[in-house]
């Protein structure tokens, strides 16, 4: 993303984060590096045991919901401090460093329901925006700008750190790839 376009912070991660997490859960791993499998890739992800959730004292999470959202919040922070593509982010950045972490809390939810869905779980339905109306300024008003492919290329470059960062094994990041680059029409438009 261009930095003149003005594209903002949850706006860009909407849209790219979601590619990411799709692909990250495309192969079998946990956030240990452990390889299981499973009959979708959210099962292979750890599926739908329930386990303590980090975030929320006495609260449980599905497994695989948890490491594909370790993998979102890992991602957002990366692209946060990237000054390839952090200019397009200034309304998150502004919030969170105002003490506002409801526009954060919304995004990790809405991305991991998103990708959670997209790799097969049954107990979360994603109702938020195609990948290319999510990228498109004319159908997403919090979109100011479109993407490009440099933009896209930071964004791939701020997914494997943020993969990297939860220790997801070399075939998974490689699926990912994959993945991420076969929505890159829809990402970047005309």
């Amino acid at each position: 993303m261009k930095k003149s376009s003005g594209l903002t912070f949850i706006t860009a991660i909407s849209i790219f984060l979601p590619m990411f997490i799709i692909v990250s859960c495309s192969k079998s791993s946990s956030t240990n590096s452990t390889q299981t499998t499973g009959s979708t890739l959210y099962d292979s992800l750890g599926g739908t045991t329930l386990v303590a959730d980090p975030n929320k004292a006495g609260a449980t999470i599905e497994k695989g919901r948890l490491g594909i959202r370790n993998v979102i919040d890992s991602t957002i922070f990366v692209i946060a401090a990237d000054t390839r593509i952090n200019a397009h982010f200034t309304v998150l950045l502004s919030e969170v460093t105002s003490g506002n972490l409801s526009g954060f809390t919304d995004l990790s939810e809405n991305l991991t329901t998103f990708v959670s869905n997209a790799t097969g779980a049954k107990n979360f339905v994603y109702i938020g925006l195609t990948m290319a109306d999510a990228h498109n300024p004319a159908t997403n008003p919090r979109m100011t700008g479109k993407a490009s492919n440099a933009d896209f290329d930071a964004f791939v470059s701020d997914l494997v750190t943020g993969a990297n960062k939860n220790k997801l094994p070399a075939n998974l990041l490689s699926s990912v790839g994959a993945i991420v680059e076969s929505l890159r029409s829809q990402v970047v438009q005309p």
